[in-house]
């Protein structure tokens, strides 16, 4: 079968291989591939800067949805025909504080698919039973893709940062994971501001369709002036930085409000400066936030399943998988908003 492989570290050395099709050993299910999303930390691989270990050769990919066609011995939760997604820890230790208090996401040891374990950029995939999550049937493969960014966003927005109904939430990064945040944040009944520069003006717009109290196009307008003539002359209750950009990181120790909650999802592709003595001045509640653990997926099928988070008004374009590269290059260039692949059956 083809898939995109990820075969030596460093910046590159990724391209569209033949491997062979995997088979479930025990505690194993194969899923075929029916829809793959393309992730910005995917680019992170490709170019080789990102905190998380990369074992090549390595099938990239670890946000999809498909159809189990087979399950190894001792697999008792699914069967054939199933029609699941999958999380992205493919192990981690078991026995550390962080996986006994239901925290795998940040195991020391864990190993993810797409990174350290053969991903989903492929026909096949073969996961552990216990990554499984079924779809809910109103909920189609392109959306069942998209599980685990929005998964990656319900941990960060909703079990870390903990809105409140009345809060002024400033989100910048208008990109996918900021859209997905703008639309918990009005679930949540909180009140949503997406900021982003002009070249962001079409994802902007979609946000303001989307439900966002309003836009800000911060190389066109001040954000503190803009927080000051609208209700937030204190700051922002709550910064999302969903962008991984340097200035952003900036404006939101100086946005938040006092006593305020800055949660960072974002990833940089590297260390940058930054007044952090900001936090203590104002006693800022700082949390970052990576990846996601079970209950955050099973919120997120919740969600996708009662309408609450329209996900397919995110997805741009949906690409063979032959596309990869091209996928690659649109993402980097903020071109489109989410890409799905699809392989071939």
């Amino acid at each position: 079968m083809k898939a995109v492989v990820k075969y030596l570290r460093g910046k590159g050395n990724v391209e569209l291989r033949e491997v062979d099709e995997p088979n479930p050993r025990p505690g194993q299910v194969k899923v075929q591939v029916k829809a793959a999303g393309v992730c910005g930390s995917d680019l992170h691989i490709y170019y080789d800067d990102i905190k998380i270990n990369i074992v090549p050769p390595v099938v990239m990919g670890h946000e999809f949805a498909g159809v189990v066609v087979a399950t190894g011995e001792g697999v008792s939760s699914c069967q054939a025909g199933d029609r699941v997604t999958c999380e992205t820890t493919a192990q981690a230790c078991g026995v550390c504080l962080h996986c006994r208090t239901g925290h795998p996401n940040m195991c020391a040891t864990r190993k993810v698919l797409g990174y350290a374990f053969d991903g989903c950029f492929a026909s096949y995939c073969v996961v552990n039973e216990h990554q499984i999550h079924r779809l809910p049937d109103n909920v189609d493969f392109i959306a069942g893709a998209l599980t685990e960014p929005l998964a990656c966003c319900v941990h960060g927005v909703l079990e870390l940062t903990r809105l409140s109904p009345s809060d002024l939430v400033l989100i910048t990064g208008p990109g996918p994971i900021g859209l997905f945040c703008l639309q918990l944040t009005k679930a949540a009944g909180g009140r949503a501001v997406v900021c982003g520069t002009g070249q962001d003006a079409e994802r902007l717009r979609l946000a303001r369709e989307l439900g966002a109290d309003a836009t800000i196009d911060v190389e066109a307008q001040d954000v503190l002036d803009w927080l000051a003539a609208n209700g937030g002359a204190l700051g922002a209750d709550v910064f999302l930085e969903c962008s991984g950009a340097p200035a952003a990181a900036r404006l939101g120790l100086a946005a938040t409000r006092r006593r305020g909650r800055y949660t960072q999802l974002g990833l940089a592709s590297g260390p940058f400066e930054l007044d952090f003595s900001l936090v203590a001045y104002k006693e800022l509640q700082v949390t970052g936030s990576l990846g996601q653990r079970w209950p955050a997926w099973e919120h997120s099928l919740d969600l996708m399943r009662r309408g609450q988070v329209d996900v397919h008004r995110l997805v741009s374009h949906v690409l063979p998988l032959t596309d990869w590269r091209r996928a690659f290059e649109m993402i980097e260039a903020r071109q489109g908003l989410k890409i799905v692949l699809q392989p071939a059956d």
